[in-house]
C-alpha cells in the first residue's frame, strides 16, 4: 500500500466513524496520521471534522464554574506550636530547619505536581478544542491558501463554531472564487443572499448546488437543498 493509498483509507475510515456517531475516533485517526506528515487530504478532512465536533449547536450546557478563588488564595495555616516547641523556642535550642538534600532539591513539591496533573473542566476542554481546531484550519491555509475545501472549512468554522457570520462570508467568497460548484459554499452563501432580500440569487446558488455530487462530508444533504429551493419558490 502506498502512502497515498493509506491516507485515503484512513480518511474513509474516519468519515465512516463520524457518520456512525463517533467523531472523536475519526478525529483521533486523522490526528495520528497528520503527525506523520502533511497532506492536503488530511487538512481538508480533519479540518471539517473539527467543525463538525465543535459546531455551536453541539456545545453542551456547562455547569457554572465552581468558585475556586477561596481555595487558590487560602494560605495553609501553620499548626499551633506544641508546648515542647514553645519551650525550645524560648530556650533558643530549637533545631534549624532541615535543608533539602541534593537528591530531592530538584523534585516538584506536592502542590506543584498536583497542579501539573490538574484536569481541565468541561468548559476549558471545549475551549481548548476550539482553539486547536482554529489553529489547524489556519495551518491548512498556510499549506495551501487556494484549496477551496480548506477555505470553506474556515468559513464554516467561523459561521458554525464561532458564530461569526460576518467574518465567515469573506472565506466563503474566497472558496467560491476557487471552485464555483462547491455545494456547501453555495449553500452558505445563499443564506446571505436571502438575508439581504435577494431570493433570486439565493435560488440560483441552491439550484447549482443541488445538481452537484454530494458526499458524506457535505454539511447539507441533497434533500435539505431541495427543501430550501421549494421554500424559496413558495411551494409547500
Amino acid at each position: 500500500m502506498t502512502t497515498d493509498q493509506r491516507v485515503t483509507l484512513l480518511v474513509d475510515y474516519a468519515v465512516c466513524c463520524t457518520r456512525l456517531g463517533d467523531v472523536d475516533k475519526g478525529i483521533n485517526t486523522l490526528e495520528q496520521q497528520h503527525r506523520k506528515g502533511e497532506t492536503g487530504l488530511i487538512y481538508q478532512t480533519l479540518g471539517y471534522l473539527y467543525v463538525e465536533k465543535y459546531d455551536a449547536a453541539n456545545k453542551p450546557e456547562f455547569p457554572p464554574e465552581e468558585d475556586t478563588e477561596a481555595e487558590e488564595t487560602a494560605v495553609t495555616e501553620e499548626p499551633e506550636a506544641t508546648e515542647e516547641a514553645a519551650e525550645e523556642s524560648a530556650s533558643g535550642e530549637a533545631e534549624p530547619a532541615q535543608q533539602p538534600d541534593q537528591e530531592t532539591a530538584g523534585e516538584q513539591t506536592a502542590p506543584e505536581a498536583a497542579a501539573d496533573k490538574k484536569e481541565l473542566s468541561p468548559r476549558e476542554a471545549w475551549d481548548a478544542g476550539v482553539e486547536k481546531a482554529e489553529a489547524f484550519i489556519k495551518a491548512s491555509l498556510e499549506y495551501d491558501d487556494e484549496d477551496p475545501i480548506c477555505l470553506d472549512n474556515m468559513g464554516q468554522f467561523l459561521y458554525r463554531v464561532k458564530e461569526d457570520r460576518a467574518g465567515a462570508k469573506e472565506w466563503f467568497e474566497k472558496a467560491l472564487a476557487q471552485k464555483d460548484s462547491q455545494i456547501d459554499t453555495l449553500y452558505f452563501l445563499s443564506r446571505y443572499d436571502e438575508e439581504a432580500g435577494d431570493n433570486q440569487a439565493a435560488l440560483a446558488k441552491l439550484e447549482k448546488a443541488v445538481v452537484g455530487r454530494f458526499s458524506p462530508l457535505n454539511y447539507c444533504s441533497k434533500e435539505a437543498v431541495e427543501k430550501e429551493i421549494l421554500r424559496l419558490k413558495g411551494v409547500n
